[in-house]
């Protein structure tokens, strides 16, 4: 048997023994999806300034996130659910993950068909007008910025995509609900994550704190790689499709 099939061997393993399983992802699980990390070399920081997520910097230069959006970030909708997407989805039909709280903004993990994903960072498909609250749909934003570089409502409100900028608070429902699955479970898996934003890298140790386990699984270090009780340095899409075999194997 192969190192990764051991280590995948390992992770199912780890699955099967935890009465209660969470999982955080980050950046790193949308990459084999055609989607850039942010931190990593040739990822979206070494492309454009991580000023442009600020809100300040959105409220004074809308225009100047738009270009971005257009040309990098909202193009995210055409992208289709990798390995790792589905091998989560699996694992939650089959009753062995309950929670999946994701950083990421992409909507694959519910593209892919996942039930109770908490998106701490929001999503990049639903936008808002700040001054009355109407909702918009990636189609519907799209139409108003083929007419203009900042796009504002009929009520003549600025429309903000439902991300969460630096700068603003995360929602807090998706706090109360990731904080309650860091304590309740047995195991907390952090895949595709750097784990160096916070208060997304304080849910392991959360986890850790009331007697979970914590497994990581990413390609490269991270912030708390001292925490882990199982560290899994692996590519991921790989990992994840070795995953999917030997459990259909055991089907």
């Amino acid at each position: 048997m192969s190192s990764v099939s051991q280590e995948a061997d390992l992770l199912i393993s780890l699955i099967r023994e935890s009465a209660n399983t969470s999982v955080l992802t980050g950046a790193g699980v949308s990459v084999a999806s055609g989607i850039p990390d942010f931190r990593s070399p040739g990822g979206l920081y070494s492309k454009v300034s991580p000023a442009i997520f600020e809100i300040s910097a959105f409220m004074k230069d809308p225009a100047g996130y738009y270009k971005v959006a257009k040309e990098r970030i909202h193009t995210m909708a055409d992208a289709k659910p990798n390995a790792t997407h589905i091998l989560l989805v699996k694992l939650q039909k089959m009753g062995l993950i309950k929670t999946i709280i994701t950083q990421n903004i992409d909507g694959l993990q519910q593209k892919a068909g996942a039930k109770e994903v908490v998106e701490l960072h929001g999503t990049a498909s639903l936008f808002d007008c700040m001054k009355c609250g109407k909702e918009f749909d990636r189609t519907e934003l799209e139409l108003v910025l083929q007419r203009t570089d900042v796009p504002k409502c009929s009520c003549g409100g600025l429309i903000k995509p439902r991300i969460v900028f630096f700068g603003e608070m995360l929602p807090e429902d998706a706090i109360e609900k990731a904080e309650e699955a860091a304590q309740n479970c047995n195991l907390f898996l952090a895949m595709g994550s750097s784990l160096m934003v916070y208060p997304a890298a304080q849910f392991p140790v959360i986890a850790r704190s009331s007697g979970a386990k914590v497994a990581i699984i990413n390609r490269e270090e991270t912030g708390l790689d001292y925490l882990a009780d199982h560290l899994f340095r692996v590519e991921l899409e790989r990992f994840s499709c070795q995953v999917l075999n030997l459990l259909d194997e055991e089907s």
